[in-house]
């Protein structure tokens, strides 16, 4: 029983800080429904918005290839795109892939659920399904997604945002990142602050969009958990950009390796209207 109680215990501690909070959507969020029995909020399907007419091939114009930026232009893109974001995005919804595992145990849970955001603070969760063993699904899965919602309803995001504000940026070649051609920058934290992480971004040299993170979190809430790591890749979807893989790794004194795999995928950008109708009383 009390080999249990310390497992429960360490793996919150790692949930408290396994995804760094700069990476997260920043909103504020409410929990929706009982993400381990009870019948979810059900969330409907977002209004499409204004026709398109289809125009006959020969009058489409040409993109013109865009220039490729210098490495301190990306960054201010970078910057400039991402405050855009937090003031500009209505909302989405999209599905929720989660794989977490504990090798020393062999216990593994994979929980999939759909997501929707409506701003400024709507995060509602559905449960799809789930597989696996239950001790992950209640003091994993769960956790980590009770843990986001805690995190967005009382954090500043200004604190942990990925900005020149609470880091250093330091410019280290170029590179390719799912065939995109990235500026490379190592950067570090002018605090040691929780939320904050010692590592690398890349930078889609064309955009100035942010299409990878990674690094390790320079502050643990614990002597139990001796690291966390993990990498972040993104995706443009129209003009937001999103994460569609999260793959973190902790190291604990008492359980071993933690792992957890997040996949983000059918990004539905959703227009004002739905939007509105959402915030209504009952909704």
């Amino acid at each position: 029983m009390q080999s249990c109680m310390k497992r429960r215990a360490v793996i919150c501690l790692w949930l408290c800080c396994s995804f760094p909070a700069a990476l997260r959507a920043q909103v504020s969020a409410v929990w929706a429904g009982d993400m381990l029995g009870d019948e979810p909020a059900v969330l409907r399907s977002g209004n499409g918005g204004g026709q398109i007419r289809n125009l006959p091939s020969a009058v489409l114009p040409t993109q013109a290839p865009l220039p490729r930026m210098a490495p301190e232009f990306a960054l201010e893109v970078f910057e400039g795109h991402a405050a855009s974001q937090s003031a500009g995005l209505a909302g989405y919804s999209a599905t929720t892939l989660i794989r977490a595992e504990l090798p020393a145990t062999s216990q593994y849970g994979e929980y999939e659920l759909q997501k929707r955001y409506s701003a400024p603070r709507t995060l509602v969760f559905k449960t799809l399904r789930f597989t696996g063993d239950t001790f992950v699904k209640s003091n994993v899965i769960a956790r980590l997604l009770q843990q986001e919602v805690d995190h967005v309803q009382k954090d500043d995001p200004a604190v942990t945002a990925i900005s020149s504000a609470n880091y250093k940026f330091s410019c280290k070649g170029t590179a390719e990142v799912s065939g995109r051609v990235v500026h490379v920058f190592h950067i570090k934290p002018r605090q040691k602050r929780p939320g904050l992480f010692k590592g690398k971004i890349y930078l889609d040299a064309y955009t100035g969009t942010l299409a990878r993170a990674e690094g390790k979190l320079v502050k643990s809430p614990s002597f139990f958990v001796k690291k966390i790591e993990f990498v972040q890749d993104y995706a443009d979807i129209q003009s937001f950009t999103f994460p569609v893989h999260t793959h973190s790794e902790a190291q604990t004194r008492v359980v071993g390796r933690a792992i957890v795999d997040i996949y983000q995928r059918d990004y539905q950008l959703l227009s004002t209207t739905t939007q509105a109708e959402n915030l209504q009383p009952g909704n």
